[in-house]
C-alpha cells in the first residue's frame, strides 16, 4: 500500500512524524510531501529519516536528488506521476489555509497540485485554533470537501497549543491510520456489493423523560450506528438511520431523529416493510417513567419513580419483518458477555448478535473504537479491537453472506 502523506504547517506537525511510523508499522510505503509552512516547524530531513524516502517540497525542485543518484533532475511531471501512483492521499495536519485551497481548487504549491492531479481517495485531518475551526468559512469549506467525497477526520476537543480549549486538536494517530487503510480497502472492493439492499439502522441512546428538564438515559454516543451507516452507504445500499444521537451532516442517507424508545419504535416499524437488512445498534431504554411530571420536580431528600416496561423493538422487528430480511442485534454487556449474547440470539430470533463489553474504557460507549464477537446460529466470529468503522465493515461482510444464503438454512 502506497500512501502520500501531506504535511501542512501547524504545531501538530510532530504528530505527522508519529503517523509516518504508524503507517509503516501497518505495512504501508509512505511518501511525504511538505508545504513551506510545515518546513518552518520540522525539517524535511526528519521525515526523510523516518520514511526512508526523499521528501517532496516544491514543484520547482527535482524529484530525484542529483547528487545522490547521478541523474539529471526530473521536475514537476515526476511529481504529478507520484499523484497517480499512490493508493491514498492523507493530509495531516490539514490547516485552515490548506482546506480552503482544496475547497476552491487552487494549485499554487506541490501538495495542492497533487490533490488536483490524483484520483486516489483523499483524506484530511484538520488541526487549528478552535475559532478558526468554527468559523463559517472553514465549515463551508469542509462541507464542500465532504460533498466531493473527501473524507474529513474530525478534530478532537481539549486543550490546544494556543492555550484555548475546544475543538481543533489533530485526531489520534491510530484513528487517522485506520481511516486511511479503510479508504484504500473500500476503493479496491466492489463498491456496489450492497446495491439494491435497503439497510435500516438504529443508533444512539434513547431518553425517557422524568420531567421537562430531566430524563433517564445511557452513555451510548451513536458512533457505532453511524459507522455502520457510513459503511453501508459506501457499499451502495440505500440507508435509513433512526438515531437518538442527533443528525450527522456528513452522512449521505435518510436520517430520522428520535428521542424516546416509543418514538424509535414508531420510526423503525414505519420503515421496516422496505428493509432488507436491519442493524439495531441503538441502546434502547428498557423502562420509561410511568407518569412524566408536567413541571420540573423540586429537590427532595429522596424520590421514588415508578417505571413501566418499554416494548421490545428488536423482538417486534423479528416478528413483523418480511421474509428474507436479515436482522442484526447488539448486546452491550458488562459481564458474561458471550453468554448474554447467545441468550439474546436464541430468545430474540435474530440472525446475528454483536456482543461487546461496554465496561472497557478503550472500546464501546463514547469512544471511537470497539471490539466484540459476532454470534450467528452456526458460527461465532471474533471482532478484534479496531475503529468502529472497521468493525462496521466486518459486520457488513457477514451481512452480505447471510443475504446470499437461502432463508432457513442459517449461516
Amino acid at each position: 500500500m502506497r500512501i502520500l502523506l501531506g504535511v501542512s504547517g501547524g504545531i501538530a506537525v510532530y504528530k505527522a512524524a508519529e503517523l509516518t511510523r504508524e503507517l509503516q508499522r501497518r505495512g504501508a510505503e509512505v511518501q511525504v510531501v511538505m508545504t513551506a509552512g510545515a518546513e518552518r516547524f520540522v525539517t524535511p530531513l526528519t521525515f526523510a529519516g523516518l520514511s526512508g524516502r526523499q521528501v517532496l517540497t516544491s514543484l520547482w525542485e527535482p524529484a530525484v536528488d542529483e547528487a545522490a543518484s547521478g541523474e539529471a533532475g526530473q521536475f514537476d511531471i515526476e511529481h504529478i506521476r507520484v499523484a497517480q501512483e499512490v493508493d491514498a492521499v492523507v493530509i495531516a495536519p490539514a490547516t485552515a489555509n490548506t482546506i480552503a485551497k482544496l475547497a476552491h481548487g487552487l494549485a499554487n504549491d506541490l501538495l495542492s497540485t497533487i490533490c488536483l492531479a490524483t484520483t486516489a481517495p483523499l483524506l484530511v485531518a484538520p488541526a487549528m485554533n478552535v475559532n478558526m475551526w468554527r468559523h463559517v468559512a472553514t465549515q463551508e469549506n469542509v462541507a464542500t470537501l465532504r460533498g466531493r467525497g473527501v473524507r474529513v477526520i474530525e478534530p478532537g476537543a481539549g486543550y490546544l497549543a494556543c492555550g484555548m480549549v475546544g475543538e481543533g486538536r489533530l485526531a489520534e494517530v491510530d484513528q487517522i491510520a485506520d481511516a486511511a487503510f479503510w479508504a484504500v480497502k473500500e476503493a479496491g472492493r466492489k463498491r456496489d456489493d450492497l446495491a439494491g439492499e435497503v439497510v435500516l439502522i438504529t443508533a444512539g441512546g434513547t431518553q425517557e423523560s422524568i420531567d421537562p428538564v430531566r430524563f433517564l438515559g445511557n452513555r451510548s454516543s451513536g458512533k457505532m450506528g453511524v459507522a455502520v451507516a457510513q459503511a453501508a452507504v459506501a457499499r451502495g445500499a440505500k440507508v435509513v438511520l433512526v438515531t437518538a444521537a442527533g443528525a450527522d451532516a456528513s452522512l449521505r442517507c435518510e436520517q430520522v431523529v428520535v428521542g424516546t424508545a416509543a418514538e424509535m419504535q414508531r420510526a423503525v416499524m414505519e420503515r421496516l416493510p422496505e428493509a432488507t437488512v436491519v442493524v439495531m445498534a441503538a441502546a434502547v431504554a428498557d423502562y420509561r417513567v410511568k407518569e412524566v411530571a408536567v413541571q420540573k420536580l423540586k429537590k427532595r431528600d429522596s424520590m421514588v419513580l415508578e417505571l413501566e416496561r418499554n416494548e421490545d423493538i428488536l423482538r417486534r422487528v423479528v416478528e413483523e419483518k418480511r421474509q428474507g430480511t436479515v436482522v442484526i442485534g447488539f448486546a452491550a454487556e458488562t459481564e458474561r458477555i458471550l453468554e448474554e449474547g447467545r441468550r439474546k440470539l436464541r430468545e430474540k430470533g435474530v440472525d446475528a448478535v454483536v456482543a461487546n463489553d461496554v465496561s472497557r474504557a478503550d472500546s464501546g460507549f463514547e469512544v471511537d473504537r470497539n471490539a466484540g464477537t459476532l454470534l450467528m446460529r452456526d458460527a461465532e466470529v471474533e471482532l478484534p479491537a479496531s475503529s468502529k468503522r472497521e468493525m462496521a465493515e466486518r459486520i457488513l461482510d457477514y451481512v452480505g453472506a447471510m443475504r446470499a444464503v437461502p432463508v432457513g438454512l442459517g449461516f
